[in-house]
């Protein structure tokens, strides 16, 4: 998968991902870096990517 590739992340972090990048742009910055903001934080908040809901142990163990 090269990078850059959103097809592993699920609809509800592509959601997550559209409604950062819009707060970003609305704060003046620039349409990349928005973007690039805004996946970053979708990864720091759900791991990245998609995963189960059940079976997953937290990081922090």
């Amino acid at each position: 998968m090269p990078r850059g590739d959103k097809s592993a992340y699920t609809d509800k972090q592509k959601r997550q991902a559209e409604h950062i990048e819009d707060s970003y742009e609305h704060q003046g910055l620039s349409k990349p870096e928005a973007e690039r903001r805004a996946w970053a934080t979708v990864n720091k908040d759900s791991g990245g990517g998609k995963q189960s809901g059940s079976g997953r142990t937290p990081s922090n163990r």
